[in-house]
């Protein structure tokens, strides 16, 4: 077990037992990479910095291992390694100072070992041990002559040799911690490939210029081929919206930012599938985009019950369109040849008249707009007028709507409105509606409309715990669809509903 790079253990005390033996320390020294350091540049300045300081002829980075003693780096040297049972530095990085042998055929350890006997005649020998962070000894940089040295080192060449040695761990463990980083990168990578591979969605990784170089499993499947080569994304996108999607690529690559459409994909068996598409850089430290990572989520079955809940809504308004036409024209057969109420049903036929063009404003896709909200609430309540201005009452700022806004808005104030004919002010004879609207100004700009109902004469009072569906269709159609919020506050003669939108949510 590697202990916690950021406690080193202190040199000053030597090997640290818990690492001396010959298994966890070998562990230690694997995580080094030890064969992309040899002949390091670095490592090289070393050893030849030390046999300058120490004035001897042969320097070396020695690594222990359990065969044999290796040279990282060496000056006046040639060999690159030796028998481990023939190693000075063994012995040297178990010391917790330099280990110095002034004449190594005086040493009773050294004196028969065939580098002294034989080549290269090691007289003097010098070492400093090399510990890791763990306290595990992996060997030491060391000084060789091959005459003997009585004197050994001056206090400024150990002091010397000791820095230097610090020198080559720091070079050791830079290796040794970039080494982990790339196994932690490795790991996290493979991971997220694993992820990839299994979450239902199509993912791929694509080069700069927009061709794909990766793809998860789901991708490939609905491609029906693991070949990135032949996978021309284009020309699986439905020609309704290749163009479009085609632009947006285009676009997205010049300006190198996020894109994401709504398009049919075409499977390997033919079939076109609805999918959300969305893609985004990954850039370099430069800053430049190397990849584009990409999403495709299937909503065929959404899209398709949404399209025939559209087709169903149009449908059912085109019906409602019909019963007005049909009722019209009922009170004009029912009153044709009857002066006497000719008036009354001239009235009427314009009442429903105008419901259907406030119908117009709630119909899905293709219905009514107008250019502003006050516009809009004209068409809306001039079903409820009786002719007296006071009657119903529009004032204050107006406000350019989009088409966008204007179906949610025309629900919201057709609720009211309804519900003011069957229980507010609009039920009284003598019942009064007054909507005023006013810019105001914070941290965003915002439209607040106060709907005000004042009721005279014969009324049932309102009922103040009463929220039905068309309530809760109010209040999601201010809340979820147009952002803002409302509050309602009833009295024994009157009802204020206080509407407050974003502006931007309003505009076109």
């Amino acid at each position: 077990m590697l202990l916690d790079t950021s406690t080193s253990w202190p040199t000053t005390k030597g090997p640290n037992p818990a690492f001396c033996g010959e298994q966890d320390r070998l562990t230690v020294m694997a995580s080094y990479g030890l064969d992309e350091l040899e002949n390091d540049d670095e490592l090289l300045q070393i050893v030849q910095f030390a046999a300058k300081l120490c004035g001897a002829p042969i320097s070396l980075v020695s690594l222990v291992e359990e065969q044999r003693q290796r040279f990282l780096a060496r000056a006046g040297l040639d060999v690159t390694e030796t028998p481990r049972p023939t190693s000075f530095c063994a012995h040297a990085m178990m010391e917790r100072e330099p280990m110095v042998v002034p004449d190594a055929l005086l040493d009773p350890r050294f004196e028969r070992n065939p580098l002294v006997t034989g080549e290269p005649k090691i007289r003097f020998y010098a070492g400093a041990p090399l510990l890791s962070s763990e306290g595990a000894p992996l060997g030491s940089l060391c000084v060789i002559d091959t005459e003997p040295r009585l004197e050994g080192l001056t206090d400024f060449q150990r002091e010397g040799l000791e820095v230097l040695a610090a020198s080559v761990m720091r070079r050791l463990n830079a290796r040794r911690e970039y080494l982990a980083v790339q196994e932690q990168l490795m790991r996290e990578s493979m991971r997220l490939r694993r992820m990839a591979e299994h979450i239902p969605v199509l993912a791929w990784a694509a080069r700069p210029d927009g061709s794909i170089e990766f793809g998860n499993e789901a991708f490939y499947e609905y491609c029906g081929t693991e070949d990135v080569g032949s996978i021309d994304f284009e020309s699986l996108i439905h020609e309704e919206q290749s163009q479009a999607v085609a632009d947006l690529r285009a676009r997205s690559r010049k300006t190198e930012e996020r894109w994401e459409s709504e398009a049919r994909l075409k499977r390997a068996d033919g079939e076109y599938r609805w999918m959300v598409l969305r893609a985004w850089p990954m850039r370099d430290a430069a800053g430049n985009v190397e990849t584009w990572f990409g999403a495709g989520i299937d909503i065929d079955e959404t899209h398709r019950l949404s399209e025939s809940n559209d087709l169903l809504a149009r449908e059912l308004s085109h019906r409602i369109k019909n019963i007005f036409a049909v009722v019209s024209g009922l009170i004009a057969i029912r009153s044709r040849g009857k002066p006497e109420v000719e008036g009354f049903a001239k009235e009427l036929n314009e009442a429903i008249r105008a419901l259907g063009t406030a119908h117009d404003y709630v119909r899905p896709g293709d219905g009514r707009a107008s250019d502003s909200l006050q516009g809009l609430l004209r068409d809306l309540l001039k079903p409820y007028g009786d002719g007296r201005p006071e009657r119903l009452l529009v004032k204050g700022d107006d406000i350019e709507t989009g088409p966008q806004a204007a179906t949610p808005l025309a629900l919201i104030f057709h609720e009211l409105a309804t519900n003011s004919a069957k229980y507010g002010a609009l039920a009284c004879d003598e019942g009064t509606i007054c909507i005023e609207m006013a810019y105001e100004k914070g941290d965003r700009e915002e439209l607040r409309v106060t709907w005000h109902e004042t009721m005279e004469g014969v009324c049932d009072p309102l009922d103040s715990e009463r929220e039905g569906f068309g309530s809760r269709l109010l209040r999601m159609a201010v809340e979820s669809q147009l952002g803002g919020r409302f509050e309602r506050t009833l009295a024994d003669k009157g009802l204020t509903v206080d509407l407050v939108f974003p502006v931007d949510k309003l505009v076109p």
